[in-house]
């Protein structure tokens, strides 16, 4: 029996849809899979370490990890005229040099905020504590994501749009690139194949029974949210396009990557698709 450890964030997409396999709806003869829930940016960093086969990551991370690690083309979320907000104090006014949090120095967020941001002083902590440093006054602003862009106070105003500022870079409108997975290459590629095929099927079945799904998560305490903002989340990053990287989404990171090596982010272009899963291997092998 094959066991593998999948790791992901907390916040309701990434349980969402990995969780067809932990229900037993899914299932991977002769494979056992488990797994462990970490915000995304100490998932970011555990990645850098190579400490997990299969590991939820910002996309903005990738460029960092391709050597050791290849692009899984499902369990993605992107924005879609949506995404993080920066968010101040109501009726207040941010200097050049405003002090920020951000959820981490490998999220796709900061990577935007920088390009978008250079004078800004940057300080990162966990995406649960950020809405209330901005209360605080500890920081001048802060970067919101996962479900506290629906539940932020409403003595907070939203400053930018993080999708305004990725259509501005981008040029052109694109979906935001928010967050993947990705899977060890030392990994035999028979197994790999199978791997993110699971996965694949495991997010397909989650879309498919939404409703029942999210009523069991709810159920067993596993959502940070109440049912209503649970499905407005889950229509916003765990949907029909979260099943499968499409040609669109690519050029999208392929964006992403172009903009953090023109901004001296990354030591090199990368192109997505040169980083996935031969899926092919196994027809070819078969034939």
């Amino acid at each position: 029996m094959d066991k593998i450890l999948v790791a992901h964030s907390p916040d309701a997409d990434d349980i969402f849809m990995y969780y067809a396999i932990k229900f037993g709806w899914v299932t991977l003869q002769d494979t056992e899979f488990d797994n462990i829930a970490l915000d995304i940016e100490t998932l970011n960093q555990a990645t850098l370490r190579g400490e997990y086969d299969i590991c939820a990551i910002s996309f903005a991370l990738y460029p960092f990890v391709k050597k050791d690690f290849a692009l899984l083309k499902t369990a993605v979320s992107f924005g879609e005229g949506y995404g993080p907000k920066i968010v101040k104090l109501k009726d207040t006014k941010l200097k050049k040099n405003f002090k920020v949090a951000l959820s981490g120095k490998y999220t796709t967020n900061a990577l935007l905020f920088k390009i978008k941001y250079p004078d800004a002083r940057i300080t990162y902590m966990n995406f649960l504590e950020i809405e209330q440093a901005v209360l605080d006054g500890v920081v001048d602003a802060g970067v919101l994501i996962h479900e506290s862009i629906l539940t932020y106070d409403d003595r907070l105003e939203v400053e930018a749009e993080l999708w305004d500022i990725w259509q501005e870079l981008a040029g052109k409108e694109l979906p935001l690139p928010l967050g993947g997975m990705c899977l060890r290459r030392s990994i035999p590629l028979n197994k790999a194949i199978e791997y993110e095929n699971t996965l694949i099927k495991a997010v397909k079945v989650a879309n498919d029974n939404k409703l029942l799904l999210s009523k069991m998560l709810l159920e067993r305490d596993l959502i940070r949210v109440d049912h209503d903002t649970l499905q407005t989340y889950l229509d916003l990053y765990a949907n029909d396009n979260s099943i499968e990287l499409s040609p669109l989404q690519y050029q999208a990171l392929d964006k992403l990557y172009s903009l953090g090596f023109e901004h001296g982010f990354y030591d090199e272009i990368v192109k997505s698709q040169n980083y996935l899963i031969p899926s092919e291997y196994k027809e070819l092998r078969n034939s």
